[in-house]
């Protein structure tokens, strides 16, 4: 029993901080103090640079696109912050320092490439040294134990009691640290510590751990936590556990160069960017689907002698008139408060030009109105395929930007005017040309178009293409060529090839040529839009 009489007056004022009570091991505890020092050892704090990784994400993922850093050097960072947000072929996932310190600089920019085990920043955090002769406060838990240290007296107390070594636990260290080593499946005896956690206390399948020991997975516990529901190690841990570990085990290698006979010129291997990897996959699935192509020309001379007029009238919201100092004396929104005057309008959608392009997305959603089969999906049910109808016309854009193609979606095309269209069309242009890309989930979504338009006539002089159509991207394709002048009987017109490839196993051919037809009748008689409103 303790004898609290006999202890140092300095030592029964810690008392009043803790209770007395006694652990499981049978050693008691009497507080902690704020000022006990127990050897002339103390610790101080020293800066070091830490160069932080991209760590395997797992999924055979390789590589990752930074597109936008959450801070800027130099600030300040708390553990798990996010530092940045990376993009890969499958995923977006935001990266979260494993540091308290500062970032003190940026190793790789926005829309440049990380490979797994590259530094993607350099941080500055505090670390503790050991330092001899400074006596500093620290903190310790008082306990029946004799102090180990050789060089201080211990108090004289009824805490006679035997001595005790007790092992330290070792800190598991955080998944994104850089000095976070998985190990190698080389043979169980080079196995890591597992710190601590039993393979009988991880969570995981016996098919599972069947498959580890098949592998040749030394210990489970080394995977934890896993990615599956309360930190379940799945099989897809053991695979991204056994391809980080090969590697870790193969050389670093220098991508090659070659030299040009005669020249002595260096030819440089780039690799493919994430963009058009996903190009590379998009066009060798598109194999699989049966093409049908249909040419044909369009006149478009009628809606040439509609430009002007069209032009004229360019609402407000997209071409704004230059800012006055002077009100006007009649304003259609005079009956307005100022608070119910329409919302600013979204500068990126601004132009002082209507072109050809809107009128034609225009006139083919109204064909598409006719046409229930170009407004449909290729779907699954049961392993049988179907078709899903939509009631509106949704039409993708095939956009050439910076960093790739891309084909962000305009929905329910039938439901705007022109005018919209051209906004809608400048938003997702000028989105597409920043870099990192600015597109998002909202102009690209999951369900995509039923029908895709590329404008190849603005870039370059042809009037006819072969566009090939991949899965997920509809039934059907178009490519709009150069317009040019021509002379025919009844005068000079100007007229536009059309190329189309379509889904040979759900569109036959004689449908594509009546559907085109029905669009030709909305381009060459645009007064029919008028009749038929939106």
């Amino acid at each position: 029993m303790v004898q609290l009489a006999r202890i140092p007056h300095s030592w029964t004022r810690l008392l009043s901080v803790r209770k007395v009570g006694q652990t499981p091991t049978g050693r008691f505890v009497l507080g902690r103090p704020l000022a006990f020092h127990t050897s002339r050892s103390s610790l101080a704090n020293k800066k070091a640079m830490k160069t932080f990784n991209l760590a395997d994400i797992g999924e055979g993922i390789t590589e990752c696109e930074v597109l936008k850093w959450e801070v800027k050097a130099p600030t300040k960072v708390e553990a798990f912050d996010v530092l940045c947000e990376v993009q890969s072929d499958k995923a977006t996932v935001e990266i979260t320092s494993p540091y308290e310190g500062t970032l003190s600089k940026i190793l790789v920019e926005e829309g440049q490439i990380a490979k797994v085990g590259q530094g993607l920043c350099i941080i500055e955090v505090e670390e503790e040294e050991e330092s001899e002769g400074k006596e500093s406060p620290q903190h310790h838990e008082v306990t029946h134990e004799a102090p180990r240290s050789q060089d201080t007296t211990p108090p004289k107390s009824g805490l006679n009691q035997p001595q005790e070594h007790k092992t330290p636990t070792e800190r598991r260290l955080h998944p994104l640290d850089p000095n976070y080593v998985k190990p190698s499946s080389t043979s169980s005896s080079q196995a890591p510590k597992s710190f601590g956690i039993s393979d009988d206390k991880t969570l995981a399948t016996p098919s599972v751990r069947h498959f580890a020991r098949e592998k040749g997975v030394p210990r489970l516990s080394q995977l934890m936590p896993g990615s599956g529901k309360d930190g379940r190690i799945e099989k897809r841990d053991v695979e991204a556990w056994l391809a980080q570990s090969t590697r870790n085990s193969e050389p670093i290698s220098t991508p090659p160069s070659t030299k040009t006979e005669g020249t002595g010129e260096v030819e440089t291997i780039v690799d493919l960017g994430r963009t058009r990897r996903a190009m590379w996959k998009a066009m060798e699935k598109s194999l699989e689907i049966p093409h049908f192509g249909y040419s044909t020309i369009l006149d478009l001379t009628a809606l040439h002698n509609m430009l002007p007029v069209l032009n004229a009238g360019i609402p407000a919201k997209f071409n704004p008139p230059p800012p006055s100092k002077y009100l006007p004396a009649v304003s259609p929104h005079s009956i307005l408060s100022q608070g119910q005057v329409t919302q600013e309008p979204d500068p990126l959608t601004h132009y002082n030009r209507l072109t050809f392009l809107p009128l034609l997305l225009k006139s083919l959603s109204r064909a598409m109105q006719e046409w229930p089969l170009f407004r449909s999906t290729i779907t699954h049910s049961d392993d049988k395929p179907q078709l899903t109808i939509r009631p509106q016309s949704d039409i993708a854009i095939a956009l050439s930007t910076p960093t790739g193609l891309y084909t962000p979606t305009i929905t329910g095309v039938n439901r705007k005017s022109a005018y919209d269209i051209m906004g809608e069309l400048r938003r997702l242009q000028a989105l597409g040309r920043t870099v990192p890309n600015g597109l998002t989930v909202k102009e690209m979504p999951k369900k995509g178009a039923t029908i895709t338009v590329s404008n190849v006539g603005a870039i370059g002089k042809g009037e006819f293409a072969a566009p090939l159509l991949v899965p997920g991207g509809g039934v059907a394709i178009v490519a709009i060529g150069r317009a040019k002048w021509v002379q025919r009987e009844n005068g000079n017109r100007l007229e536009v090839g059309i190329s189309w490839s379509a889904d040979h196993r759900v569109v036959e051919g004689a449908e594509l040529a009546a559907f085109t037809e029905s669009w030709r009748q909305w381009v060459e008689e645009p007064a029919r839009m008028v009749a038929g409103g939106y």
